[in-house]
């Protein structure tokens, strides 16, 4: 009874990992794990018609959606299509502008220019919906807001407008419990003797059902290890949050403080 399967498998630290590795010549610049985890789900995502949505694309979407298709066809899947999102990679539109000042320090960005990594905006909900509009079995993508992976095939499911915000506000918050996997089943917030997790080493990934009213409920396989509470929901709340007020994402500005 699955909707949609979403693999977030980026950070910042893994898209400058591979986009360093494609620029250098020492790697594919997709995540090292795409063809073990395709191969673990496509056939039966394939038979129950559940969609795949990842950021396993990292600095080369294109290629790790060709990737996804010689893995198709060597497991049979008929008529796969994956649909990709490109444009996150701004590299060029950033060296072309050195005089812009960087937030952190105020020094220009031409001070960083020689060292800089990878530079990537971050994409939004409204195209990984588009994404998914096209049917295609897979949405692959570089660099997209972790939430927004999430928010995307809630749009395309309940038809919401993108101009809804409040039920953007409810996606969000569904999506930020959701990233990062299994923080929100006991992860990070495990604390021996403090803060108990059950079999934590069999830690189950969460999903969540969402109704067309915006209504979240996180949950995890029964059988599997690991808690989810108030406690380890409200950790995972606040996780990379600056201001729990504004949060800040591609699709709204999320205010936390009302969630409930």
């Amino acid at each position: 009874d699955i909707d949609v399967i979403v693999f977030e498998c980026l950070a910042e630290r893994t898209i400058a990992r591979e986009t360093l590795a494609r620029l250098e010549g020492v790697g594919p610049g997709y995540s090292p794990k795409l063809e073990d985890r395709l191969r673990a789900v496509l056939p039966a995502c394939a038979a129950k018609g559940i969609r795949i949505v990842t950021n396993m694309g990292a600095a080369a979407p294109l290629d790790a959606a060709h990737a996804a298709a010689a893995i198709a066809a060597e497991l049979g899947v008929a008529d796969f299509a994956c649909a990709v999102l490109i444009g996150d990679d701004v590299r060029d539109v950033i060296s072309a502008r050195p005089e812009l000042v960087l937030l952190e320090s105020g020094e220009p960005l031409e001070s960083i220019l020689p060292r800089m990594a990878a530079a990537n905006a971050y994409l939004g909900a409204d195209a990984v919906a588009a994404a998914l509009a096209t049917g295609a079995l897979v949405v692959m993508t570089g660099r997209v807001a972790d939430p927004s992976l999430f928010v995307g095939p809630m749009l395309h499911a309940f038809g919401w407008s993108y101009e809804d915000y409040g039920k953007l506000a409810q996606a969000t918050a569904a999506g930020h419990l959701l990233e990062c996997a299994g923080q929100v089943t006991g992860g990070y917030f495990a604390d021996p003797g403090v803060k108990d997790v059950p079999e934590l080493a069999r830690l189950g990934f969460p999903f969540a059902d969402i109704s067309a009213a915006g209504e979240v409920v996180i949950g995890k396989v029964a059988a599997a290890g690991g808690r989810v509470d108030r406690a380890t929901c409200s950790e995972q709340l606040l996780y990379e949050i600056d201001d729990p007020a504004a949060y800040i994402t591609p699709d709204c500005v999320l205010d936390m403080s009302g969630i409930s």
